[in-house]
């Protein structure tokens, strides 16, 4: 760490640094843990579900869509896209289909979901709100 800084909260998923969700594996935090992950807005509202769902019944698989605001990444207006066509699509105007990594996420705060959960989102033209569903098989 550099310049006196003593703690880094990354507000993303993270390969490396360990990822919490409040409600769902905080506990786990210890002070000696410099750099953490607070996983992404999508992760910190499917977690805590897909933690309660699996604690009471038990996820044999799930699918999670999550219907997402704008990003900032996103073309404001159509244009080329370095990932895929679809991300080339006006954010403004469109809706449209997109990857997202919350189910993966999910499966690095609770251990038991690892593998047990895929998804996709749909990237929609509102500023702020964002929804998830998330539809499993229990056992």
């Amino acid at each position: 760490m550099k310049n006196g800084v003593e703690k880094v909260v990354i507000s993303a998923p993270s390969s490396d640094a360990p990822m919490f969700v409040m409600g769902v594996n905080h506990e786990l935090y210890e002070k000696n843990m410099h750099v953490v992950s607070n996983a992404s807005c999508t992760t910190n509202c499917l977690a805590p579900l897909a933690k309660v769902v699996n604690d009471k019944f038990g996820i044999k698989e799930g699918l999670m869509t999550t219907v997402h605001a704008v990003t900032a990444t996103q073309k404001t207006v159509d244009g080329p896209s370095k990932k895929d066509w679809r991300g080339g699509r006006g954010a403004c105007f469109n809706i449209i289909p997109s990857s997202t990594g919350a189910a993966k996420a999910v499966g690095k705060v609770i251990p038991s979901l690892n593998g047990k959960l895929t998804g996709m989102s749909f990237r929609v033209p509102t500023a702020d709100v964002s929804v998830v569903d998330l539809t499993a098989r229990c056992y």
